[in-house]
């Protein structure tokens, strides 16, 4: 199944490394951009793939700063959640990481091309690991792509 060609809302959401993770009250099925421009520890790392997969992230693209361990990472995390046995097509999280491409890309990626088999996603969210927040930064370089 794939989204209809309506708009996908975004949402920025900052973390600063090591950072404790927010509570996941409703989850939404979603795409995340990992935008990582500073690194936390392997353990936060973690615990964050554990996060995103718990928060209904079912496509995960990351970008910056050793960007494809977040690619392993959350697929750890998945295969954790479901014990390493099967996982259902309606919760499996597709992850790509985007080394050597400018955030416009992933943007666009993100947009044109970053859709779930099985559900519609609901939401994009742009997670920006970074010391400081750059919410208009960010938003400016999404909505642009």
């Amino acid at each position: 199944m794939h989204e209809a060609a309506k708009p996908i809302p975004v949402k920025y959401l900052h973390l600063a490394p090591d950072d404790p993770l927010p509570e996941v009250p409703n989850p939404l099925p979603s795409r995340v951009v990992v935008i990582v421009e500073a690194e936390g520890s392997a353990q936060w790392q973690a615990a964050t793939s554990d996060w995103l997969v718990a928060s209904g992230c079912l496509y995960m693209m990351a970008w910056g700063l050793g960007c494809s361990s977040w690619d392993d990472s959350v697929d750890w995390a998945l295969l954790g959640a479901f014990r390493f046995e099967d996982i259902p097509p309606e919760r499996f999280v597709m992850t790509s990481w985007h080394e050597n491409e400018t955030l416009d890309d992933v943007f666009f990626f993100c947009k044109q091309c970053a859709l779930h088999d099985s559900v519609n996603l609901a939401q994009t969210v742009l997670l920006h690991i970074a010391k400081q927040p750059a919410e208009q930064r960010i938003m400016d370089v999404y909505a642009q792509a």
